[in-house]
C-alpha cells in the first residue's frame, strides 16, 4: 500500500546558510523523494535523516511530529514545510486520494527508550494492573477495594521483576510489534537503537511482513547495514547531494563493514 506517493522538497533558498533546515538540506533542494511501499533513507550524522522525517511528519499530520522553536521573528521550518509537497496515493477506482491512516505514527528512537523506562515505573504497572481488572469485568468497587490490598502489592512486585528481566532491546521489540498495526503509515527514525543484530534482523521481517500483508507503508532513516540488507525497499544516500537511489552494498557503511570481516577473515578460518 501506498498512502504517500512523493514528497517533493522545497526548491526555496535564503541568504543565510546557517538557517535550519535549509542549511541542512542545501544540498537536495527541490529534490523529489518517489516512495516504495518501504523507502529508506541512508546517511551518517548529519546528513539530515531526522531532520526529514520530522519534516514528511509535520507536512503530512502524522502523529508525533516535533514543533520546532523558532528562534527568529521568522519561522523558517514551517515556511519550509508550507513550500515542500506531498503527492497521495489513490484508491483503486482512482476517484480520490488515500488519507494517512488515524493509527500512522513518527517513531524516534527517544520515543522508544522513553517507553521502555516508563513500562518499568510501578505508578504506570498499578494503572495498567487495575485498568486490566475493569477489562476482566470487576466493579469500580471492587477494583478501589483492591487498590491497596496485600495481593495487589504482591502482584506489582512480580510485574516489575518480570520487566526487569528483558532487556532494552528485548522490550523494545515488544514496543514496535504493538505500534505497528495493519493499514499504517510508519516514519521510524533509527528503529535499530538499542538492538542486536539478530533482533535487527527480527524488526526487519516484522516490517517486511507488515508492508506486504498488512497495508502498511514505512519510511525509514537508518545506517544499520542489518536494517539496510533485508529490508525490502529503496534506498536513498543522503550522504550525496541530490536525491540519488543506491544498492545497499553500493553504500559506505555496508562496504566498511564488508572491508572489517574481510581484513580479519583469517580468524574465521582457524574456528
Amino acid at each position: 500500500m501506498q498512502y504517500v506517493r512523493c514528497f517533493e522538497l522545497s526548491s526555496c533558498s535564503v541568504t543565510n546558510p546557517n538557517i535550519y533546515p535549509y542549511n541542512i538540506l542545501r544540498g537536495k533542494s527541490g529534490g523529489l523523494f518517489i516512495f516504495d511501499t518501504i523507502t529508506i533513507l541512508y546517511g551518517n550524522n548529519g546528513s539530515g535523516k531526522s531532520t526529514l522525517l520530522n519534516l514528511m511528519a509535520t507536512k503530512l499530520g502524522v502523529a508525533g511530529a516535533e514543533q520546532n522553536k523558532a528562534w527568529s521573528k521568522i519561522d523558517y521550518f514551517s515556511n519550509y514545510v508550507a513550500e515542500s509537497k506531498a503527492s497521495y496515493g489513490t484508491t483503486e477506482d482512482g476517484t480520490r486520494d488515500l488519507a494517512i491512516p488515524a493509527n500512522s505514527r513518527y517513531i524516534k528512537s527517544e520515543d522508544i527508550l522513553y517507553e521502555v523506562k516508563k513500562i518499568q515505573q510501578e505508578a504506570i504497572l498499578r494503572e495498567g494492573y487495575m485498568y486490566e481488572r475493569g477489562r476482566l469485568g470487576q466493579t469500580k468497587e471492587e477494583i478501589a477495594e483492591h487498590r491497596e490490598s496485600y495481593a495487589m502489592k504482591k502482584e506489582i512486585k512480580r510485574l516489575q521483576f518480570a520487566q526487569e528481566k528483558y532487556s532494552n532491546g528485548e522490550t523494545a521489540m515488544q514496543i514496535f510489534e504493538d505500534y505497528i498495526m495493519p493499514d499504517g503509515f510508519y516514519l521510524l527514525d533509527e528503529p535499530e537503537s538499542s538492538l542486536s543484530p539478530e533482533n535487527q534482523m527480527k524488526l526487519a521481517e516484522i516490517i517486511n511482513q507488515a508492508a506486504r500483508f498488512l497495508d502498511c507503508q514505512f519510511v525509514i532513516a537508518t545506517h544499520s547495514p542489518f536494517l539496510l540488507g533485508a529490508l525490502s525497499g529503496t534506498i536513498y544516500n543522503l550522504d550525496q547531494d541530490g536525491l540519488q537511489t543506491y544498492a545497499w552494498t553500493e553504500l559506505e557503511n555496508v562496504r566498511l563493514l564488508e572491508r572489517f570481516f574481510h581484513e580479519r577473515q583469517d580468524a574465521f578460518r582457524k574456528r
